[in-house]
């Protein structure tokens, strides 16, 4: 072979090779130009999220984002006013609620981030439940919380009575048992239920009701919702374990003045702060079901993207490398440096992680059958 020929293999060698080191790169890359993510944040501090941010722009290096944590006053209303305006950013995390308002306005989950199949595998059923409309998945959780009942140590210890499993009977027994009156006042409350004046997350707690005893929502002029109804007014009107004198329920928890508290996972640490000082002792216990029933109430907060995002590939890899193990393990350390632990893993496969917590081995155990 003359040298002329042998040069013209190499060129066109030279040039197979540089397109495809360019077809490469761009999908290993997602692309060959900058990418600049603009993401909005609740609850978590910008220093939870940067390591995994660091780790994944080295991974991307043409991928920058932009984490900004947000406040949760007005945010749904500014949220949803920029959703409509085309000036959303790129991520934001919003609650899985939110869905209906929101989805004219959302990116829908593409199969390279995940399969509805393979959704359905790695997440909790109520993600699924929540986010698959219209056949499409409209988020990503980082997270899952459900309904807790905190108990005070302190008064079951003393009344020699355990926490109830059981609504009928049981759990109303207790709840009168626990209350202490002096004449017509209540001075420490079984229960804070009963009433939509000072009860902290009374919509979860009439929600929790309503599907344990299988009311078809949205139609709420059953039978069974005016049970529920009259079942959860009980505590107030019939009862009389609480009041609309007594303070709002979990400060009237963080005092010593309720026995029975529903709250979630976060409601752990504004009790520990508002009780510092005091010798409160209280643990957490899955809610109470109806006899024969295993059914909880989920309450969680999702990431989307926004529908006139110009990078929408880009944002839902970057979402789908946080929902992983490794990321979501990273960010739950980076939380627990600040106040104790983290937000509770999202994923089937990281229940175990939880099984020894004392307060999310429970939403590990009540995710599974957890509605909302």
């Amino acid at each position: 072979m003359d040298l002329k020929k042998i040069i013209i293999v190499l060129a066109v060698i030279l040039v197979v090779l540089a397109v495809a080191a360019y077809f490469i790169i761009r999908t290993f890359y997602g692309g060959l130009g900058p990418v600049k993510l603009e993401y909005w944040g609740l609850w978590e501090p910008e220093g939870v999220y940067q390591g995994v941010i660091d780790d994944y722009h080295r991974l991307h290096p043409n991928v920058t984002i932009n984490y900004k944590r947000y406040s949760s006053i007005q945010y749904r209303e500014r949220l949803s006013a920029d959703l409509v305006a085309g000036k959303a950013p790129d991520i934001f995390r919003y609650h899985n609620t939110w869905v209906p308002m929101l989805m004219p306005y959302l990116s829908a989950v593409p199969p390279s981030a995940y399969t509805q199949a393979n959704f359905r595998q790695v997440f909790y059923p109520v993600a699924t439940e929540s986010l698959l409309v219209k056949n499409q998945l409209w988020g990503i959780p980082l997270e899952v919380d459900t309904l807790l009942l905190f108990v005070n140590n302190g008064i079951f210890s003393q009344a020699g009575v355990t926490p109830p499993v059981y609504w009928t009977g049981e759990f109303e027994d207790t709840a009168r048992r626990l209350t202490v009156r002096a004449g017509d006042r209540i001075e420490r409350a079984g229960v804070a239920l009963g009433n939509s004046g000072n009860i902290t997350h009374w919509q979860d707690i009439l929600g929790l009701m309503l599907v344990q005893n299988e009311v078809e929502l949205p139609v709420l002029t059953s039978e069974r919702t005016s049970d529920v109804l009259k079942y959860y007014t009980g505590f107030e009107s019939l009862d009389r374990v609480w009041d609309q004198t007594q303070d709002e329920s979990k400060l009237a928890f963080a005092r010593g003045k309720l026995a029975m508290y529903f709250g979630y996972h976060w409601d752990y640490f504004d009790i520990t702060e508002m009780s510092k000082g005091t010798n409160l002792s209280f643990k957490v216990v899955p809610v109470p079901q109806l006899v024969d029933g295993n059914v909880n109430y989920a309450s969680f907060w999702v990431e989307g993207v926004a529908k006139n995002s110009k990078h929408q590939k880009e944002a839902w890899g970057f979402i789908k490398f946080l929902s992983e193990p490794k990321q979501l393990t990273r960010m739950y350390e980076e939380a627990g440096k600040l106040r104790g632990f983290g937000e509770p893993y999202p994923r089937v496969d990281m229940a175990s992680l939880m099984a020894d917590h004392p307060v999310l081995s429970v939403v590990a155990k009540q995710a599974p059958t957890a509605k909302s």
